[in-house]
């Protein structure tokens, strides 16, 4: 199915790279020190992979406020660190092989996601590249999904794409921009407490060839 798209977006986080544990809960850790509460197993997370969605919906269900939430979170994140501790699924590696153009569209912040980028030798795997923020929009909303659509210059003329991420924001945004989706399950349906369903459900990317 893979010859059937003339050109693809993805996600990062969760859908190609992964971190170590042993990072995420130094940082909720010290997170967790900064607003004077601590974060279960559980919580980190549900939080880290954005398990049940909209992260901010569920920092305000615990009673957190997000803006304090991510003022402490980017704080605490050391952006080398996190690099060195970043994997790469083995699965990921069709993405260097796509003949057609290709785009990435992430909620991981710049700062984090240039040295991941680096350190793992994958940042010309992509035409294009966005890591959102309140200017551009999140996903499930379409904006920065049409806005890396514009500029590999897939908008329109009867092209055909896909988005293909590991959240039901990734799915989202692809059907709000008119794209398929492919939902890849890293973590497990039992763990996510949910199924995510897509145009495609794969735990492996290799299960698409």
């Amino acid at each position: 199915m893979v010859d059937e798209y003339d050109f693809w977006l993805l996600d990062l986080d969760g859908t190609l790279v992964d971190v170590e544990w042993g990072y995420t809960r130094e940082v909720f850790d010290r997170v967790g020190r900064r607003l004077e509460r601590s974060f279960t197993d559980r919580e980190a997370d549900i939080l880290w992979n954005g398990l049940t969605g909209s992260r901010n919906a569920q920092l305000l269900a615990w009673g957190i406020d997000p803006d304090a939430f991510w003022e402490a979170f980017h704080a605490e994140e050391d952006p080398q660190r996190r690099a060195e501790l970043t994997y790469l699924h083995e699965d990921a590696a069709f993405v260097a092989d796509l003949e057609t153009p290709v785009g990435l569209v992430t909620h991981c912040q710049q700062f984090l996601a240039d040295p991941v980028l680096d350190h793992l030798n994958i940042r010309d795997w992509f035409d294009v590249t966005l890591c959102c923020t309140e200017q551009t929009g999140w996903k499930p909303d379409p904006e920065p999904v049409q806005s890396v659509m514009a500029d590999l210059g897939v908008v329109g003329n009867g092209h055909h794409g896909v988005l293909a991420g590991d959240g039901a924001n990734d799915v989202g945004a692809a059907w709000n921009a008119g794209l398929d989706a492919i939902h890849i399950e890293r973590v497990g349906h039992d763990r996510r407490g949910q199924c995510v369903l897509g145009d495609y459900r794969v735990q492996s990317f290799d299960e698409l060839f």
